[in-house]
């Protein structure tokens, strides 16, 4: 099963199979692919050399931030971003309040009583996290507050329905263009939440990561659109060729709240 970046109106919700090991579309010749490195068992870390630091594989283009921001977001002002020049991420507040409607699970279990460790990436031989994204590409973008908390519902649906038919991707695209807590001047992680609860998050296929921030209000065809090709430049917000799409589900979260430390 492959994920394509047109949709989940597309294909089946959002992915189209390939035969395995014929090389189907060259997949298996030009496919590139992380795997991750056990740095945790035996306290392994990672130093970075001088060699990977002058690589001329690394991107040494100095981007412009702040970015120029659209102040009339479409949703409440409690989720327009508050950042001054060089801030990326607020500390985490909820401006409405925390949303407990069922017992938290420090309230249920002992902490003596949970096991040793818990690795999602390998859950009985599944991996129920998202996949890694880069937030600074095609260029600078201070989305972390934006990519961290809709991974981290993702990883929440995807643990909750057992990874049942594809894996669910949510897009912090979406989550910029509409100002849900900031921009990619930075932002509040909690305000994500909050949108989640009242607005719904779409699927990752709905709208092309740019790293940009939109110069006009959002809209409908800022949440899911599908292009004609070829697409339309990220930086001046053409919209030529391109069309408003109905998400088939929007995800909700029903429960959010502060926690700290271990305990």
């Amino acid at each position: 099963m492959v994920r394509n970046s047109w949709g989940t109106h597309w294909g089946e919700a959002g992915f189209f199979r390939v035969c395995r090991g014929v090389n189907n579309i060259a997949i298996e010749s030009e496919c590139a692919y992380t795997v991750p490195k056990d740095t945790w068992t035996e306290g392994v870390k990672h130093i970075t050399t001088e060699h990977e630091k002058n690589s001329r594989l690394n991107d040494h283009t100095v981007y412009p931030f702040p970015q120029p921001e659209w102040k009339g977001a479409d949703v409440s002002e409690d989720f327009l971003p508050k950042t001054e020049k060089g801030c990326r991420v607020e500390r985490a507040t909820f401006t409405g309040g925390e949303k407990k409607n069922v017992p938290h699970a420090w309230d249920l279990f002992k902490a003596e009583d949970l096991p040793a460790n818990v690795d999602w990436r390998n859950m009985n031989g599944k991996n129920y996290m998202s996949w890694t994204k880069n937030q600074h590409i095609p260029q600078y973008c201070g989305s972390c507050w934006a990519q961290g908390s809709t991974s981290a519902i993702a990883d929440r649906f995807n643990i909750l329905n057992n990874l049942s038919g594809t894996p669910v991707g949510l897009n912090a695209q979406v989550v910029v263009n509409c100002q849900a807590g900031g921009s990619c001047n930075g932002g509040n992680p909690a305000k994500v939440y909050e949108y989640a609860h009242t607005h719904g998050l779409v699927h990752s296929s709905c709208e092309q990561y740019t790293a940009y921030n939109l110069q006009h209000e959002c809209g409908p065809i800022d949440v899911c659109r599908d292009c004609l090709w070829p697409p339309p430049r990220p930086d001046d917000d053409g919209l030529s060729g391109c069309f408003e799409v109905t998400p088939n589900v929007y995800y909700y979260v029903s429960d959010y709240y502060a926690i700290r430390g271990a305990d």
